[in-house]
């Protein structure tokens, strides 16, 4: 089963988390990821 669950927080955040282990973080970089960097890593997981 394929889920996607999106989570708000007031402190700007913007994590991808796949099967419990995070694959980017935008407190981390301070910037929004690439869209299409995303996708592969994720594909790249399954």
């Amino acid at each position: 089963m394929t889920e996607l669950a999106l989570a708000p927080y007031a402190d700007g955040r913007f994590e991808v988390i796949v099967d419990g282990k995070k694959i980017y973080s935008k407190l981390e970089t301070g910037e929004f990821p690439d869209e299409d960097e995303i996708v592969k890593q994720i594909s790249s997981m399954v």
